[in-house]
C-alpha cells in the first residue's frame, strides 16, 4: 500500500541554500574544506566500520582509501553530461504516521550529506551537507552489490560466464563438496542459496561479523557452513554470497573488479570522478559486497546506466539484452528483490546500503534520486519509512 503523501507544487529556480551549512550546487561552490589530518588510528580494522562514532562514519566514509586499501577506478575523460534544470523542494510536503515533513526535515531526520535528483537526463536537485561536495567520494555499503549484478551481466555477454544456471563450483572448485556444490550463480545473485548465514550488524558474534581476511579464507569460511533450504526456495540476505559472486566474477574474467568496472562501464560510459574500490587485503580482491566509493554525480550516472538496459551514450551496449529488466524480476524465493536490486513495484527498482545509501530508479518516470546518509544505526525502520514517502513525494512532484 502506498503511503499518504501530501504535495505542494511550487517549482522555482534555485537561489540559495536553505541552511548556512549546506551548499546547493546551483550556488556557488563553497571552499575546499581543510586537509583530513592523516592519522586514522582509531579507525580501526576493517570490521570496525560497523561501530564507528558518528563523527568518525562523516570523517571515515569520505575518506576509505586513507584508511584502509583500495584499488582505483579511472574516471572517463569525457564526463556522461548532466545538465542542470533547477528546481526548489521548498513547498514539498510528505507524511509519515500522521505526521508531515518537509525536505530540511527530511535532510535533519535521516542524517544526508548529499541528495541528487535527476529527471529526464537533467539534474533538478543537488545538495550536500556537513562539508560535502561534489568531489567527494562516499563510502557506498552495499549498493556495491548492484553494481557487481551489472558487472556479472557483462560477463555473460562478453562470454565469461556461459550461464546463470551454472553452478558457483564450475568456477570456485575449492567449495566442491561443500552445502554450495548445488548452489547455481542464480541461487547466490537472488540471495536463496539455502546455505545458512547470518547477517546481524549489531551481533558480533553473527556471521557478518566473524568472517573476514582475504577472499580465500572467506571462501574456506563458507565451505564450512551447512545447508538450511534447498537452493532457490528460501530469501536470505547474505553479503557472503556477493563476496562469493565477486570470486566467481574473479575467475570468469581472469581479472580484478576494479578493473573490470572501469573499462566496461565507468570509463566508456562517463563517469566524471575516479572512484576506489575497498580491498579485504592489501593488494587483494575487491569486498564484492561492499564499498565502493564514489561521487554523488556518479552514483547518479550509474542509476542512468542501469536505466538505459546497461548501454552506453552512443547505443552500445554493455549488458545482454534485457538484463536489466531480468536482473529487476522478482525471483521466487522473495517477490522485493531481483538480482543484487530491491524492487519496489511498477518497474521500480533501487541499489540500497546501511547507513543511508541509495540509489533510485524509476524508469517509467526517467527519475533517478541519490541519497548519501550517516544513519546512527545500520537499519531502521523509521528511517527506511521517511525515505520511501520522500521519494514517493520527490515522484509526484516530478510526474510525467
Amino acid at each position: 500500500m502506498r503511503r499518504a503523501v501530501a504535495v505542494a507544487f511550487s517549482v522555482m529556480i534555485v537561489s540559495a541554500c536553505s541552511e548556512p551549512r549546506e551548499f546547493v550546487a546551483s550556488a556557488a561552490p563553497p571552499a575546499p574544506p581543510a586537509a583530513e589530518a592523516e592519522d586514522w588510528s582509531g579507525f580501526g580494522v576493517l570490521e570496525n566500520v560497523l561501530n564507528w562514532t558518528p563523527e568518525q562514519q562523516l570523517r571515515g566514509y569520505r575518506n576509505i582509501d586513507r584508511i584502509y586499501p583500495t584499488r582505483p577506478v579511472t574516471a572517463s575523460g569525457r564526463p556522461y553530461p548532466l545538465p542542470s534544470n533547477w528546481i526548489e523542494l521548498t513547498d514539498l510536503r510528505y507524511e509519515v504516521s500522521g505526521a508531515t515533513f518537509d525536505v530540511d526535515q527530511f535532510f535533519k531526520h535521516n542524517h544526508l550529506v548529499g541528495l541528487l535528483v535527476i529527471k529526464r537526463g537533467k539534474v533538478v536537485v543537488e545538495r550536500y551537507a556537513r562539508g560535502n561536495t561534489p568531489e567527494t567520494r562516499w563510502y557506498s555499503f552495499s549498493v556495491a552489490k548492484s553494481v557487481v549484478s551489472m558487472l556479472i551481466g557483462a560477463a555473460v555477454r562478453d562470454g565469461y560466464i556461459q550461464s546463470l544456471d551454472a553452478t558457483v563450483t564450475d568456477y570456485l572448485p575449492l567449495l566442491s563438496g561443500s552445502a554450495y556444490g548445488k548452489v547455481s550463480i542464480r541461487d547466490a545473485i537472488q540471495m536463496a542459496s539455502g546455505v545458512a548465514w547470518v547477517e546481524d550488524y549489531t551481533d558480533p558474534q553473527s556471521d557478518i561479523a566473524s568472517t573476514g581476511g582475504s577472499a580465500l579464507n572467506r571462501l574456506r569460511y563458507l565451505r564450512k557452513k551447512p545447508r538450511v533450504s534447498p537452493p532457490g526456495r528460501v530469501f536470505n540476505y547474505n553479503t557472503a554470497e556477493a563476496n562469493l559472486l565477486g570470486a566467481v566474477l574473479r575467475a570468469a574474467i581472469g581479472n580484478n573488479l576494479s578493473t573490470y568496472l572501469e573499462h566496461k562501464i565507468w570509463r566508456p560510459f562517463g563517469m566524471e570522478h575516479d572512484a576506489n574500490w575497498l580491498l579485504l587485503t592489501p593488494g587483494g580482491a575487491e569486498h564484492a559486497g561492499c564499498c565502493l566509493s564514489a561521487t554523488l554525480r556518479d552514483y547518479g550516472r550509474i542509476g542512468l546506466f542501469a536505466m538505459r538496459d546497461g548501454r552506453l551514450r552512443n547505443g552500445t551496449p554493455v549488458l545482454p539484452d534485457g538484463w536489466m529488466a531480468e536482473s529487476t524480476t522478482p525471483s521466487r524465493a522473495n517477490q522485493g528483490y531481483g538480482y543484487l536490486w530491491w524492487l519496489r513495484g511498477s518497474g521500480v527498482y533501487d541499489a540500497i546500503g546501511i547507513y543511508g545509501q541509495s540509489i533510485h530508479i524509476d524508469p517509467a518516470e526517467e527519475l533517478v534520486i541519490v541519497t548519501h546518509s550517516t544513519w546512527p544505526q545500520p537499519t531502521g525502520r523509521e528511517f527506511e519509512r521517511h525515505r520511501s514517502a520522500f521519494f514517493e513525494a520527490v515522484t509526484a512532484v516530478l510526474r510525467n
